[in-house]
C-alpha cells in the first residue's frame, strides 16, 4: 500500500512541465497543455464490499467510491487485480480512476445494464450510457497498467463479407438476426440479453461510446488498455487541457464505427505515446456541425506525437463534421503500419469547415492499402443502414482545406500515393515537400481544381 502511495503521489504531480518537450521547436506557437490536479488521497474498491469475480455486479460500488472520494476534495480510486463487472459510471471533479496491473473493469454485455431513464417522462432514454463519463468537470484522470473493456461484440452489427465462415458461425450461434440479404448480422434476439428496443435497426442506433467526457477542464487519460467499445473509444467534446499519454487502444479490425481516439470540438490537446489498432479511425479530429459547430469553436492547439497506429480507416484524419473549424494542429515522428489510408481528410458539402495553419512531419508509413494522403470533399456517412443520399445533402456549409504543410514522409507500400477530389477553392495551399512514396497503382491523383504542390517528392513503383 505504502508503494501504491508513492506512484499515485507522483501521478497526482504530472504537470505541464513534464510535457515541456513536446513543445520544442514547433513551427507555431501554442501553450502548453494545463494536467490534472489529483489529491493523493486513496481508496480502494474492494473497501467498499465490491468483488472482482468476473460476475457480480459493482457499478454501485464504485459509483459510491468515486462519490465519496470527490466529496472530499478527490483523490484516487483504485481498481485491484480482477475482473470487475460493471455498468455506467460517471467522474466526478479530482478524480483519479486508477486500474492496477491485470485490473480489467469490464462492461456487462447485459444491454439494459447500460440505460437510463429521462428524468422528466419516466421512459428510457433514445441511447445507452457511455461506459464511463464526465460532464462539466475539471481535474479528472484514468489511469494506470490496467484494461477497460467494452464488451463491444454483443452491441455492434456484424458485415458478412468481413468476417470468415468461422466466425460468422459463432456469431450466429449467439442467436441474434440475420438480414433479408444475408449480408448483416444484428446483436438483437441474443440467447441470453433481452432487447432495449423494438428492432434491430433501432437497438444499432443506440450504442454509446465507451469513454465519452463532454465540457471538462484538465483532463488526462494514461497508461491503460481501452478495448472493445460498442462504438468509439476515446472521445472528448468540447474540453479544454487534455493528454492522453501511453494509452493502448484496440478493437477488431472490422468492428462497425471502431474509431480509437476522436477530439471534438477541444483546445489545447497533446495526444502522445499511443498505440493504436482500431476498426475505424485511429486519431481523429472532428466538430460539431453547421451552428452547434460555430458556437463551441475549432478544434485548436492539438499536439500529435510518437504515436503508431496499425489496423485503422486513416492513420490520422480530419473528419467530416466540423464547422467549428480546425486550426493550429501538429503531428509529428508517428507510424502508421497497416492502415487503409495513412493522412486522411475528409468532408463534404453541408459538413465543411475552415480547416488551416496544419503542420504534419516526420511520418513513418508503410503497408498502406489505399492512398498514403487523401484529400477528399464528397464523404458521406457510410453508417449501417446508410444510404448514399444522406451523405450529399446540400447545405450551407462547405469544406475548406488550406494552409497544410507536409513533409520528410516515407511510405513504403500504398495503392495511390496522393490524392485530392475536389471542386475550385475546396483544397488549395497544400505544400508537400520532401518525402518519398512507395506505391502499386498511381503516383497522384489530384484534380486540377485542388492546389496541391509537391516539392522535392520522389515516387517510385515496381519496375515495368
Amino acid at each position: 500500500m505504502a508503494m501504491l502511495m508513492v506512484l499515485l503521489a507522483a501521478n497526482s504531480t504530472v504537470s505541464a512541465q513534464d510535457y515541456a518537450r513536446y513543445y520544442e521547436n514547433l513551427p507555431m506557437a501554442m501553450p502548453q497543455v494545463n494536467t490534472p490536479n489529483i489529491p493523493a488521497r486513496t481508496v480502494k474498491l474492494s473497501d467498499y464490499g465490491a468483488v472482482g469475480d468476473g460476475v457480480t455486479l459493482v457499478t454501485e460500488a464504485l459509483q459510491k467510491a468515486i462519490n465519496d472520494v470527490a466529496k472530499q476534495g478527490g483523490g484516487h480510486v483504485v481498481i485491484e487485480a480482477g475482473i470487475w463487472l460493471t455498468g455506467p459510471i460517471t467522474l466526478k471533479d479530482g478524480i483519479d480512476l486508477h486500474l492496477e496491473r491485470n485490473a480489467l473493469l469490464a462492461f456487462s454485455p447485459d444491454k439494459a445494464v447500460a440505460m437510463k431513464k429521462d428524468s422528466k417522462t419516466g421512459e428510457l432514454k433514445d441511447r445507452a450510457e457511455p461506459g464511463i463519463s464526465a460532464s462539466k468537470r475539471h481535474d479528472i484522470s484514468i489511469s494506470g497498467e490496467g484494461t477497460i473493456d467494452g464488451n463491444g461484440e454483443w452491441w455492434r452489427p456484424v458485415k458478412r463479407g468481413k468476417v470468415s465462415d468461422v466466425e460468422w458461425k459463432d456469431y450466429t450461434s449467439r442467436g441474434g438476426t440475420v438480414a433479408d440479404d444475408g449480408k448483416l448480422w444484428y446483436p438483437f434476439g441474443l440467447k441470453h440479453f433481452a432487447d432495449i428496443a423494438p428492432t434491430a435497426e433501432q437497438q444499432e442506433r443506440m450504442r454509446a461510446h465507451l469513454i465519452r467526457l463532454t465540457d471538462c477542464e484538465r483532463v488526462r487519460i494514461s497508461g491503460v488498455t481501452v478495448q472493445n467499445s460498442p462504438r468509439f473509444h476515446i472521445v472528448p467534446q468540447r474540453c479544454k487541457n487534455v493528454v492522453i499519454d501511453g494509452v493502448t487502444v484496440r478493437c477488431p479490425w472490422n468492428a462497425q464505427n471502431g474509431d480509437a481516439i476522436d477530439i471534438g470540438n477541444c483546445r489545447n490537446v497533446l495526444i502522445v505515446n499511443n498505440t493504436i489498432d482500431a476498426g475505424d479511425d485511429g486519431i481523429c479530429m472532428k466538430g460539431g456541425a453547421g451552428a452547434e459547430g460555430e458556437k463551441y469553436g475549432p478544434c485548436e492547439n492539438i499536439l500529435i506525437q510518437d504515436n503508431t497506429v496499425y489496423h485503422a480507416h486513416g492513420g490520422f484524419v480530419i473528419g467530416s463534421e466540423f464547422s467549428g473549424g480546425m486550426k493550429n494542429i501538429v503531428v509529428r515522428h508517428c507510424l502508421f503500419s497497416g492502415t487503409d489510408t495513412g493522412l486522411r481528410f475528409k468532408s463534404a458539402v453541408g459538413r465543411g469547415g475552415k480547416t488551416e495553419n496544419i503542420h504534419i512531419s516526420h511520418i513513418t508509413m508503410s503497408d498502406i492499402r489505399d492512398e498514403a494522403i487523401v484529400f477528399e470533399t464528397t464523404y458521406w456517412d457510410n453508417h449501417v443502414g446508410a444510404t448514399k443520399s444522406e451523405g450529399e445533402k446540400k447545405m450551407e456549409y462547405v469544406p475548406d482545406f488550406g494552409d497544410f504543410h507536409i513533409s520528410n514522409i516515407t511510405c513504403r507500400g500504398c495503392e495511390t500515393a496522393i490524392a485530392a477530389h475536389g471542386q475550385q477553392g475546396m483544397i488549395h495551399d497544400v505544400k508537400i515537400s520532401d518525402a518519398v512514396f512507395f506505391y502499386t497503382k498511381k503516383g497522384t491523383d489530384i484534380d486540377a481544381t485542388c492546389g496541391v504542390e509537391l516539392n522535392n517528392v520522389r515516387l517510385e513503383t515496381f519496375a515495368k
